[in-house]
């Protein structure tokens, strides 16, 4: 049977390199731009106004509404991406686990959003980099709270497209975003305090930090670095502090044998982690289609076909190279294969043509499977392929972008990925001892064997069943 699968897949990969198209940008067959240009023309002829009242009555405005709005439910998309987490890294752990894979969940999204408002939006956006020029700023403790008029509620000046609460949300999400990669990846060994304060130390400072030298306008920004929607600064930041945590925690009881083998420890629930991997896939329109950061039609509906050749050609190329390595038709790497598709594609998926979006998530694809060969020959333990996923895939996707994305260089994608990776392992390395030295890191043996949902949470996810 397998040689039959093999030849279709074969067959199936010679279609998805002959997409990739030459010599277009993504401008080239967009007969609509020519509208969003005259509207932005007769938006930016009345450049002025007295007051908020003057705006409101200006066409201005209504171009306004609608932007704000599309990056609202874009940033609504990208919470519902958080439940997706949730079941993804529940469903390919073990039952006895469950809970507490769920509660570190709840934890990562909430603490994640209380601490970027306090401080990480203010060092994600330091304005002029008062304390290291491009690379490090603080803009002061909050996000404006004591906003008093509606004029206050605007970014900079009038002709933003969202307003400063809309900026915070939408950044929000991401940069919990990024933290709950790392649940997934230490699940079942590591103590709840331990990760709590880990996973508070990445999201309150090493993300923003990392994001403020693109995003907030410092050097990499000067430098001509391109990540659209964080292949590297969201995704690629995350697998590393689940790289560094997964390592120094060590692997499961039991993963490993004396000879190297590795043993199997699936997931218990396959359905569970097949609704999380869609519901990441349809969050990931809201992350890369809000990033365009306006309602402009002809980026939106450009990204997200991207978006989603990029996930449906990851999934394809997953599963053969699964067929071919492991010897089996592998679904989980399947699901691994969606998802490596949407990191590699989000760096450039403003940038590249549809067609060099199935080759990029191909190789996005193919990629996930080799890392997670690759990283279990280290013995680098990781249940949910969180480190294959996003870190890997992120580095490729953010490269990818240099190398087919209109008028990008692949150099500054080089340096700039090398310098995020290489600044959030050593900031996680810093983090991790922290931690272990002060709360310890890794739970007891006891509590390991038995479950972290008793252990920690006293109930367990299926108390009618056994725990496996």
């Amino acid at each position: 049977m397998f040689k039959y699968v093999k030849a279709i897949l074969i067959i199936i990969l010679l279609v998805l390199g002959a997409q990739l198209v030459s010599g277009q940008t993504p401008t080239d067959s967009l007969a609509v731009v020519e509208m969003a240009e005259v509207v932005e023309e007769a938006v930016a002829e009345d450049t002025s106004f007295s007051s908020y009242e003057e705006f409101q009555a200006s066409p201005a405005f209504v171009k306004f509404i609608v932007d704000n709005l599309w990056v609202l439910l874009s940033a609504f998309l990208v919470f519902i991406m958080h439940l997706g987490f949730a079941s993804v890294e529940s469903g390919m752990n073990a039952a006895k686990n469950t809970v507490n894979v769920i509660y570190k969940n709840i934890f990562t999204l909430c603490a994640g959003i209380i601490t970027y408002a306090i401080i990480g939006f203010a060092l994600m956006y330091p304005g002029d980099f008062n304390i290291i020029p491009g690379v490090l700023g603080f803009a002061g403790f909050g996000i404006g709270f004591d906003a008093a008029t509606p004029a206050d509620y605007l970014t900079s000046n009038y002709y933003e497209s969202y307003t400063i609460w809309t900026d915070f949300l939408f950044q929000a999400m991401f940069a919990a975003t990024a933290a709950t990669i790392i649940s997934g990846a230490v699940a079942g060994r590591i103590k709840m305090p331990a990760y709590m304060l880990y996973a508070a130390l990445i999201v309150t400072f090493a993300y923003p930090i990392t994001g403020s030298w693109q995003w907030g306008g410092g050097w990499l920004s000067e430098l001509g670095f391109h990540d659209f929607a964080g292949s590297t600064l969201v995704h690629a930041v995350g697998g590393a502090a689940a790289l560094v945590a997964a390592w120094v925690l060590g692997p499961r009881i039991g993963r490993y044998g004396a000879d190297g083998k590795v043993n199997e420890m699936p997931g218990h629930s396959f359905p569970l982690a097949t609704i999380g991997v869609f519901l990441l896939w349809f969050g990931w329109f809201g992350f890369n289609g809000g990033s365009v950061l306006s309602a402009d039609p002809s980026m939106i509906s450009l990204v997200l076909v991207n978006t989603t050749l990029a996930a449906a050609a990851g999934s394809l190329a997953a599963m053969a190279a699964a067929t071919f390595t492991m010897h089996k038709l592998d679904a989980p790497q399947a699901l691994n294969g969606i998802l490596a598709g949407l990191v590699g594609i989000t760096a450039g998926a403003d940038a590249v043509m549809p067609g060099q979006s199935i080759v990029i998530g191909a190789i996005a694809g193919i990629l996930v499977v080799l890392a997670v060969i690759g990283i279990d020959k280290l013995k680098i333990d990781d249940p949910v392929s969180a480190i294959a996923v996003h870190l890997v895939c992120g580095i490729w996707g953010t490269l990818a972008a240099g190398i087919w994305g209109e008028g990008k260089d692949f150099v500054a994608q080089l340096i700039g990925t090398t310098s995020v990776v290489a600044f959030t392992i050593v900031f996680a390395l810093i983090a991790v001892y922290l931690v272990k030295f002060t709360l310890g890191l890794r739970s007891d043996e006891r509590v390991e064997l038995i479950g972290a949902d008793v252990s920690y949470h006293g109930n367990s996810a299926y108390p009618d069943f056994v725990s496996k």
